[in-house]
């Protein structure tokens, strides 16, 4: 049975540059807190909620004799990364949910839950 991933959290665009840069980092091979925490200039506070954001958004990563290793495609997941609000106007909003993949309609389901139907 799936994994059931949480819904992506929403990101400022900080947050995700720096979650962008935690994956490749560990793309490049085993790194441990230390040298996370030192290269992506955070405290352990800020680590774990980065890696449990990371985690619920459906990245592996293990944890294996004090390193965190990246077990996935770095690809694959880098698409799971939460994208920060583009700043969108409804009407382009709108424009880009039609569609049939699941991009489009997850698009168009939040416009649903945003604006009332007449």
């Amino acid at each position: 049975m799936a994994k059931k991933r949480k819904p992506a959290a929403g990101v400022t665009p900080e947050r995700f540059v720096r979650l962008y840069r935690m994956v490749k980092l560990l793309a490049a091979g085993a790194q441990t807190r230390q040298a996370l925490t030192r290269r992506l200039h955070l405290d352990i506070r800020g680590f774990y909620r980065d890696l449990d954001l990371l985690r619920s958004s459906g990245v592996s990563i293990l944890l294996t004799a004090g390193r965190y290793t990246l077990e996935q495609d770095i690809e694959d997941a880098l698409a799971l990364l939460p994208f920060p609000d583009p700043h969108l106007t409804l009407g382009a909003a709108k424009m880009l949910a039609k569609g049939r993949s699941p991009a489009h309609r997850a698009l168009a389901e939040a416009i649903a839950r945003f604006v009332p139907s007449r």
